[in-house]
């Protein structure tokens, strides 16, 4: 539970970082002056608009949590869309998974797992963090597929987040932490997220039970992984649902500085 909290609130401090640093390479510098300025062309301003976040055609996005996460299974301003395919189901989840941004990732939390000396049976020395960065990457990988693909396919159900958009933040904040347990239907229906739900602790259970040290193959470590999985999954879908209005907001006040 400690490792699990220690790691939520890195999440948090990566997701502030990269949003600040982000909001700085987009706010031109105070003190310059006004002839020193480059006067917006066409091609520059159609370049400060928003972009273009979702694909139509295949009914999933092309946005990034702050320019750098995957959140291709994220909608705005969506009605009625049809559902997924299983053929793009499986697409976009590998898009995903397979993102390059996935690597550095998962090397920060083996970083931090081999520090706390987690699991303590892949050892330390590169070996041990050798280890750790490919448990991770398969754990993050097996729990994509579960979640986005094989659950979904199988019973029919839309891997996608749709934003609310509407209300306030706790209302948002709600409707988000409700999506783990309720999701749509191909047929467009809420029903039981089971994908989320069964399909985090299957992907729990085979990660910990084949590649995971001996002896952390139990019961109570498989149920942490769970536990952990889902956890970071409801923190990142509560992002999911502001990050829209944070880079309208970005992109608003780029397009006013470059006026």
């Amino acid at each position: 539970m400690k490792s699990f909290f220690i790691r939520s609130i890195l999440c948090l401090a990566v997701a502030a970082f990269l949003l600040r640093n982000a909001a700085a390479q987009q706010t031109p510098t105070a003190d310059a002056p006004a002839s020193q300025q480059t006067q917006p062309t066409d091609k520059t301003k159609s370049q400060n608009q928003e972009p273009k976040s979702t694909d139509k055609n295949q009914g999933t996005s092309n946005d990034r949590l702050f320019y750098a996460l995957p959140n291709f299974l994220t909608l705005e301003n969506t009605g009625k869309v049809p559902p997924l395919t299983v053929g793009q189901k499986f697409k976009v989840v590998t898009r995903g998974s397979f993102d390059y941004i996935q690597i550095p990732w998962y090397g920060m939390l083996a970083g931090i797992s081999q520090a706390e000396n987690s699991e303590p049976g892949y050892g330390q020395g590169a070996e041990g963090y050798g280890k750790r960065l490919g448990a991770y990457f398969a754990d993050g990988t097996i729990e994509n597929y579960m979640t986005g693909f094989v659950f979904p396919a199988v019973l029919h159900q839309d891997p996608r987040f749709f934003q609310e958009s509407q209300g306030g933040f706790l209302h948002r904040t709600e409707y988000a932490v409700s999506r783990i347990f309720i999701t749509r239907a191909d047929s467009g229906h809420q029903q039981f997220n089971y994908s989320e739900v069964f399909g985090s602790a299957v992907a729990a259970a085979i990660s910990t039970y084949s590649y995971h040290p001996k002896g952390d193959r139990t019961l109570p470590n498989t149920a942490s992984v769970w536990g952990t999985q889902v956890g970071y999954d409801t923190i990142t879908i509560v992002i999911k649902e502001f990050w829209p209005d944070i880079r309208r907001k970005m992109s608003k006040k780029k397009q006013n500085a470059s006026l």
